[in-house]
């Protein structure tokens, strides 16, 4: 494998190899049709933040491959509650084992805990995993252009619509944002949020000024997310000046021994 990325979604597709040997696809589809309707990601993310001048989707997750373990002391519930507090608009909820300690369960943990919209973040690689993402519960996937081909990214994003969810599309390079522009448009009709990975994948590198770069390559109405590297409010000032709607933080927050404090620190203008 050349890089980090590749090894994972390698390993991902055996993965969901495995599971549907386990549990065959019929019976996650029922489950996925008959779980609780899903809350609304899109909506939650659509109207005026109500605190911090921007939405948060504040991020569960004990490990990444890049920063190792993150938190020791890790308890989705209490973790959930205290981003709930703090005024997070949505969760994203790590559920890849492997390579960040996650569990699909955790978005029932957390579902329960708070009445928030939940990510389900993870690498998408086939449809069973958008069945059985709604059926554990997750409001919204992650669809990363640069692991999903464009045609198979708009299959995804029709299935997810069609189970009521929002999707999470994102992207890092703009190369990739331009073949979806062209495939599903920027923005669509189909409950879709797009979002910049200041973070290079495939080599774990982060830069804000990659949400400056693509962010005017969408048209109006686009519900920008930047991801990765916010570590201060001059770096939320410097987002919202450069259009995003709602920031996806994860690791700053989850390194502090106390994480509300963090949060405030980081997001409350001066």
């Amino acid at each position: 494998m050349g890089n980090i990325l590749d090894e994972i979604v390698h390993a991902k597709r055996r993965e969901v190899a495995e599971a549907r040997a386990r549990r065959p696809l019929a019976e996650v589809q029922a489950a996925a049709r008959a779980a609780a309707a899903p809350r609304d990601f899109h909506a939650a993310l659509s109207g005026p933040p109500a605190h911090y001048g921007i939405h948060v989707i504040a991020e569960i997750k004990r490990r990444s491959p890049s920063a190792g373990l993150i938190r020791a002391d890790f308890d989705p519930q209490a973790i959930a509650r205290i981003y709930q507090q703090h005024h997070a608009t949505c969760l994203s909820v790590l559920t890849d084992g492997p390579y960040f300690d996650g569990r699909p369960e955790y978005l029932q943990q957390v579902k329960a805990a708070v009445p928030l919209p939940v990510l389900r973040k993870d690498f998408i690689v086939d449809a069973y995993q958008v069945y059985e993402s709604r059926a554990a519960g997750a409001d919204c996937v992650l669809l990363i252009g640069e692991v999903l081909p464009p045609a198979q990214l708009t299959e995804l994003l029709d299935l997810a619509w069609d189970l009521g969810m929002t999707s999470l599309i994102e992207v890092h390079e703009a190369d990739t944002l331009a073949g979806l522009r062209d495939a599903i448009g920027f923005p669509n009709g189909k409950r879709s949020l797009l979002g910049i990975n200041n973070r290079n994948l495939k080599f774990q590198k982060t830069d804000l000024a990659t949400t400056e770069r693509l962010a005017g390559r969408v048209g109006a109405g686009t519900i920008l997310v930047s991801e990765s590297g916010v570590k201060s409010r001059a770096d939320v000032d410097r987002l919202i000046a450069a259009g995003a709607r709602a920031l996806l933080i994860g690791e700053t927050f989850m390194k502090a021994p106390d994480i509300g404090a963090k949060m405030h620190e980081v997001l409350q203008p001066a």
